[in-house]
């Protein structure tokens, strides 16, 4: 039933979307057989709707869309957003989104250290957050069957702080990541080749191409693709991927464009997910440390393999100057196939160095489908200005997992065998699982003179049934959630600008509740989000100078607390973060770039009196590139940054509470534009960037649980240099 109604409902959208274009294009072919020459004043409306356009594909480090679903100036959100633009990530060598929100405030980056590259794992504000694609969220599979996204197909990185489900549905408290991926642009022709190459083996390129595909631009393509591969920093592992995305779009510069988006994304393997006992890397074992290439897993026996594919439209339709329409729909298919060794966590002869370890696999297949539509439009009532949305978007998924789990041969830490016996694993569980959610939405953005209030209100029905038939269980859960936003700022005409908020988020759970002491049972409601941010933006006028500063608490209710020796929870855990952020992003002002971070916070679980587990007390951050100008070196651009990571909670060990210590670590960049050489080598360019440039051994963060004796921890990114030449036209 769930399927019929998307299925439906995307028919629905494509065939209005269609009928709008078609109209459209019987308008703009009745003008053309008119005959008529455009007039002097047509001509200069073409050509500032152009340059619209042009503004349109290359946005400002300024403005983001992710906290109103439209693009608004960020001294104007009252919200903290961070962006991360295409220039940055190309200066720095960002090669995966770990990576690439390292010097935002308010991160806890790289959970699972410089290893386990293949998700995107890090902590915001001190909890997970989800990840959306061109507004449409990246859902997850039961297990492993999770998307990466290569962030060199990417146009911008919008990290929004703070729940966000009055516009988005369910998320997490700690907010979410917006992506936008590279779209036909208004150039008639454009392209480039980027060549990588660096330490462990690197290979990378990519080749993004495009521009019009009819002459009068009605139509636009755009094609990327990537092929690359690394050695990881662990023995005898490594990744490879194969990725291409073509689009078009429809419609030109008219006021109705449909733009299709396909991708295509193969991983052959992606590393190892595994890392190291907790005694001989944070502490020191009998025998010492472990080296940081230590791997605990076995060559013939480790397997990742992903493959993705999805297709995307978004359509848009302007009625007039004051009213708009939007609709934007994906389809996402999902396989994994993921077998590994492990270690336990603990040796049963540590000055042996004898390492217990266990077998694990999964077969995962997720089906995933998803749109959202939004009215869009400006009215007056006397003195007030209101820009108002109107929305309604569902989500579903079909997912299955077979995990399989089995013994495996004990390593000796001081002569590993990476190609031991290893016997079958049984099968343990057996999932079925379909999921849906569908909501409506509206928000108003009301304007007096230069104080502006905004209110999103908006109503969600989840539905979930998981069907486990080694065992035979069935869980369903059914839910409906109200969630809302209000926040008011005012814009001197300096540039300050004050602003204070309240948002509300929820998570669905899993789980058996009894409020009763076990005598009655029902299923967990969602874990609800709450928060009251306060702060100031300042935007230099004229520039892209933009500093912020932000105060924020956060509370997270509704959280299942376990019952010793019992199969059911109670539900009155209650997690808060609380804490301060500031940041300053100039980009570009007078040839230099600079972004700055720092934030202090503290987050806490109520019903442990501990902070969250893999959650910090905060980061600094510090990203410096400047590009010379003139002289006989104009052209060349270099920079560097330094980032701190607070110490961070990692659980309970045997020995008491985990703390990772904090680390600083220093990167750097160079640039050099060739055609200042010569003019034959117009286009060409050359870049260099390293991470960690003191090769400093570090422990990133940890997962210790004392109950059950297991305690894991994992290195960090190890020193990691590449070199880059590019073409590009």
């Amino acid at each position: 039933m769930p399927g019929s109604k998307a299925i439906c409902f995307s028919v629905l959208s494509l065939l209005l979307a269609s009928q709008a274009f078609a109209a459209e294009q019987i308008k703009s072919s009745d003008l053309s057989h008119q005959g008529r020459a455009p007039t002097k004043s047509q001509k200069k409306a073409s050509k500032k709707e152009l340059e619209q356009v042009e503004v349109r594909g290359r946005r400002a480090s300024t403005t983001a869309s992710s906290a109103t679903k439209s693009d608004t100036p960020l001294v104007e959100t009252a919200q903290s957003v961070t962006v991360v633009t295409r220039n940055q990530m190309d200066i720095r060598g960002v090669l995966n989104l770990n990576q690439a929100v390292r010097y935002a405030a308010g991160i806890t980056p790289d959970l699972r250290g410089g290893v386990g590259t293949r998700y995107d794992q890090f902590a915001l504000r001190g909890f997970t957050v989800p990840t959306f694609l061109d507004g449409l969220k990246l859902q997850k599979g039961l297990g492993y069957a999770s998307a990466q996204t290569d962030t060199s197909r990417l146009d911008r990185i919008e990290i929004l702080k703070g729940p966000a489900s009055a516009l988005y549905g369910q998320s997490s408290p700690g907010g979410l990541t917006a992506l936008s991926s590279k779209l036909p642009t208004a150039e008639r022709f454009y392209g480039g080749v980027n060549a990588t190459g660096g330490m462990f083996d690197l290979y990378r390129v990519d080749a993004d191409v495009g521009g019009y595909a009819t002459q009068n631009g009605m139509v636009r393509y755009r094609l990327y693709g990537t092929i690359n591969g690394q050695h990881t920093q662990l023995a005898r592992t490594g990744s490879r991927r194969f990725s291409i995305s073509p689009s078009f779009t429809f419609g030109g510069d008219g006021p109705t464009t449909l733009t299709l988006l396909g991708n295509y994304q193969y991983d052959p393997e992606n590393g190892t997910y595994g890392g190291v006992p907790l005694v001989g890397s944070l502490k020191p074992a009998a025998f010492g440390y472990l080296p940081r290439n230590f791997y605990d897993g076995d060559v013939p026996f480790e397997k990742f393999n992903r493959r993705h594919g999805s297709i995307t439209y978004i359509f848009n339709h302007k009625f007039n100057d004051k009213w708009s329409f939007t609709t934007r729909g994906r389809y996402d298919d999902i396989k994994t196939i993921y077998r590994s060794i492990y270690n336990a966590g603990y040796y049963t002869n540590e000055a042996a160095g004898l390492l217990p370890r266990y077998a694990f696999g999964t077969n995962e297949h997720a089906n995933n489908l998803q749109f959202d539509s939004q009215f869009k439009g400006h009215v007056t009532t006397g003195p007030l200005t209101h820009s108002l949305m109107f929305g309604f978007d569902y989500m579903q998924q079909h997912a299955t997992e077979t995990a399989f789990s089995g013994a495996a041969p004990v390593m000796n830490v001081f002569h590993p065998d990476y190609r031991m016996v290893v016997a079958d694993m049984s099968p343990y569980i057996n999932y079925v699982t379909d999921s849906h959610q569908a909501g409506v939405y509206g928000q108003d953005e009301i304007r007096f003179k230069r104080l502006i209030i905004t209110g999103s209100l908006r109503n969600d029905w989840y539905h979930s049934h998981q069907m486990e038939h080694i065992r035979n269980s069935l869980t369903t859960q059914s839910n409906s959630q109200i969630t809302w936003r209000a926040s008011g700022l005012y814009h001197f005409d300096f540039g300050l600008a004050p602003y204070i908020s309240y948002s509300t988020s929820f998570e669905p759970q899993t789980g058996i509740v009894s409020n009763n002491g076990g005598q009655t049972f029902r299923q967990a409601d969602p874990s609800i989000g709450k928060q009251l941010e306060g702060g100031l933006k300042y935007q230099v006028p004229g520039t892209s100078i933009l500093l912020t500063a932000a105060g924020f608490h956060i509370e997270k209710t509704n959280v299942l607390v376990s019952v010793a020796n019992s199969p059911y929870s109670i539900q009155n855990g209650l997690v808060h973060s609380d804490g301060f952020e500031f940041e300053a992003h100039a980009e570009p002002y007078k040839n230099l770039m600079i972004t700055a971070a720092v934030s202090v916070q503290k987050v806490k679980d109520n019903t442990t009196g501990k902070p969250l587990i893999q959650t910090g007390k905060g980061n600094a951050s510090l990203f410096v590139f400047y590009t010379m100008s003139s002289g006989p070196v104009k052209g060349l651009g270099f920079g560097g940054g330094m980032r701190y990571t607070a110490k961070a909670y990692g659980g309970e060990a045997s020995y008491g509470s985990v703390w990772v210590p904090n680390y600083a670590l220093f990167d750097g960049s160079i640039r050099y534009d060739l055609s200042k050489l010569s003019s034959s080598l117009h286009g060409w360019n050359v870049s260099a960037s390293v991470r960690n440039i003191f090769d400093k051994k570090f422990v990133a963060n940890c997962l210790a649980y004392a109950s059950y004796g297991q305690e894991f921890c994992y290195y960090g990114e190890r020193r990691n240099a590449q070199a880059s030449i590019g073409y590009s036209w």
